[in-house]
């Protein structure tokens, strides 16, 4: 999986710190990828399910999904989300 994910955290958060009109986007994304009752399990956070990370490492770079993503791409993923706002709810 990918390598050193304290390092790749910041860079994603200092990324969508960079531009404050994603800010409700990312928290909206956050909200929709985190799993069901997310609270009752370690690490509390609402952190997407790992399998989910690795497809979209792999489909978005190829390999097998150990590449550590280009914080812009978030920026990218984030700005195509308000735009398509329909595309990424749930249901």
């Amino acid at each position: 999986m990918i390598q050193d994910r304290p390092a790749v955290s910041t860079a994603m958060v200092t990324a969508v710190l960079a531009h404050p009109s994603l800010w409700a986007t990312a928290l909206r994304q956050l909200r929709v990828l985190a799993p069901t009752g997310w609270w009752r399990r370690r690490p509390f956070l609402p952190l997407p399910d790992p399998a989910y990370l690795r497809f979209r490492m792999v489909t978005a770079y190829g390999g097998d999904g150990d590449r550590s993503p280009d914080p812009e791409d978030l920026v990218t993923y984030l700005r195509w989300c308000r735009a398509w706002p329909g595309a990424t709810d749930r249901g």
